[in-house]
């Protein structure tokens, strides 16, 4: 569908001409586009299981005047903005909004998993935790951390700016506060509520990024995002061990210094949230006038869907609670595509929960000191974060998820069966088991990406995307339960049978995306199939709108 570049006016005189003007163009599928306002053009029709909406002759709700078009990626698009601008914005929202998120998802990272850390550093000795009270400790925060996961849609009814400003305050009062425990009930309350805290924030963050950029684009910016976890993990351990000899000789504990030292800084950087993070690519300050009109237009044509429900609503005099649509809420819980989503993220986070809480202790068992143990757990990270990054950004590239998924399950699969197969056969090789946790590390870690991508992608509308995060990540962060409990100290040196059901699971992970490849294939050639599309002459409605027909939506791959 083309539409002229001239705004007509209601009170511009249409003459029923069909004879061609000298001022005309050509759309990119050889259909004249005619640009005298006395006219007719050549249009599609839409088909008769879509809606027909008229378009009002005002302005829209943003920072430019509407002008409908099929899409902000043809050549018209060239009319509002250049693709240096496009670069320009793309690269100011890298640099500012999606490192800003990875540094907030690194803080939290750090908050939720420096306990262990300071285990070893006093707080079993002066609480007289017990080992089922400390494995209780763990799962209080997950027990939350899955209750409340319904909380990414907060992100459509609460302003992003203090939602998620209050959400790092809450999270770092609360990590700070750990510091003053003096008993089991109050760590174990405390750990409760630092599970609510960060699940409000960082399962809707991917969701959160979803306003700013494209579907092709959302793959690389969710890899720099999750990337922060693997980095952080490489050097927090560094931290923690600085942080202890400094308390050493001190008035508090070492865990006490580690838990105010690593959770303070979030209160800190929760006033500076306050300010810099933008509601919509519209009101970022950080960018330009120019930028955010730029910034807002380059996603026209992904939100006009969505744009028509919300018309089409207020056209029947239907309005709507908040700003998540209730109705699309429903649908999506109907989806079986979204649990098998669920299912993959559930698979991936077994080895994703328990190898980051393991790996000294398996690179230990192996028959290293502690010490190097430690030293020797942060290259697979470092691998993981690159081969993240690496894998985020060719499936943008390439317009590809379930290759990349599959291919990383494969690898991971590999990585811990090899362990898993040495322990069996008590073939006590310690370089090949330890060159095995590199892909298996990855693997998880590249997959996870990609997953939370391919979820937002294959979801039209943000209802049905935060709908859609929300039950992945319910199921999904189930998985931790499990992870945490397959790697008894008493399996050791080898952990087979923890190793064989990381390999089982991540091999799961493979099917369950090419089930939903061949899933989405088939969605796609239903929608190519429904009716057919006819060109012909269309006037301009009364009081000068014309008839549109809405974009449809394809699933991603």
């Amino acid at each position: 569908m083309s539409f002229s570049s001239s705004r007509h006016r209601p009170h511009e005189p249409t003459s029923h001409s069909t004879t061609p003007s000298p001022r005309s163009s050509h759309s990119s599928n050889g259909i004249s586009i005619i640009h005298d306002p006395n006219s007719f053009e050549l249009r599609r029709i839409t088909p008769r299981d879509e809606p027909i909406m008229k378009e009002e002759s005002g302005e829209d709700d943003g920072l430019l005047p509407s002008i409908r078009r099929a899409s902000n990626d043809s050549a018209q698009s060239y009319e509002l903005y250049t693709p240096d601008e496009d670069r320009a914005v793309l690269k100011k929202l890298d640099r500012r909004l999606v490192a800003f998120m990875a540094l907030l998802y690194m803080l939290s990272f750090l908050d939720r998993s420096n306990i262990g850390n300071a285990r070893i550093v006093g707080l079993v000795d002066d609480l007289n935790l017990s080992s089922k009270q400390y494995e209780w400790l763990l799962w209080a925060f997950y027990i939350t951390y899955i209750m409340f996961e319904w909380m990414t849609l907060m992100y459509r009814i609460v302003p992003p700016h203090i939602y998620i400003s209050l959400c790092i305050l809450s999270w770092g009062i609360v990590a700070s506060l750990q510091a003053v425990a003096t008993s089991f009930s109050f760590l174990l309350v405390l750990r409760a509520l630092l599970g609510i805290s960060e699940a409000a924030f960082a399962p809707g963050v991917p969701f959160y990024l979803s306003f700013f950029f494209r579907r092709q684009e959302l793959a690389f910016r969710t890899g720099l995002f999750i990337s922060a976890s693997p980095l952080s993990a490489s050097f927090a351990g560094a931290l923690a061990y600085l942080i202890t000899k400094v308390g050493e000789h001190g008035p508090l504990s070492p865990w006490r210094l580690l838990f105010l030292f690593e959770g303070f800084p979030s209160v800190l950087v929760a006033i500076w949230a306050w300010d810099f993070v933008p509601d919509g690519p519209g009101l970022a300050t950080w960018l330009s006038p120019r930028q955010r009109e730029v910034a807002v237009l380059r996603l026209r044509s992904e939100k006009e869907g969505e744009e028509e429900d919300e018309e089409n609503e207020k056209h029947l005099g239907r309005q709507r609670r908040g700003r998540v649509n209730f109705r699309e809420v429903l649908q999506t819980l109907k989806d079986p595509k979204c649990y098998l989503s669920a299912l993959m993220f559930f698979s991936c986070n077994v080895a994703f929960s328990s190898m980051p809480v393991f790996l000294p202790t398996i690179i230990r068992d192996m028959g290293y000191e502690s010490i190097t143990a430690q030293g020797l757990s942060a290259p697979p990270y470092l691998f993981a974060f690159v081969v993240v990054l690496t894998t985020a950004y060719y499936s943008d590239r390439l317009q590809s998820r379930s290759m990349f998924i599959m291919l990383h399950s494969l690898l991971a699969t590999l990585g811990y069966g090899t362990i898993s197969l040495c322990g069996h056969f008590k073939y006590n090789n310690t370089l090949l088991r330890y060159l095995a946790l590199y892909p298996a590390t990855a693997g998880f870690f590249a997959a996870i990406t990609i997953i939370i991508t391919w979820t937002l992608n294959n979801q039209e509308t943000d209802s049905k995307k935060g709908t859609g995060m929300a039950v992945m990540n319910i199921i999904g962060q189930m998985g931790p339960l499990v992870g945490t409990s397959i790697f008894p100290h008493e399996d050791g040196p080898f952990y087979v049978k923890g190793m064989s059901i990381c390999a089982g699971f991540m091999l799961l992970v493979g099917v369950l995306a090419a089930v939903l490849r061949w899933v989405l294939i088939r969605e796609n050639r239903k929608l190519g199939n429904k009716g057919g599309v006819e060109y012909a002459g269309v006037p301009f409605e009364d009081g000068g709108s014309m008839r549109r027909e809405r974009k449809k939506f394809e699933f991603i791959l």
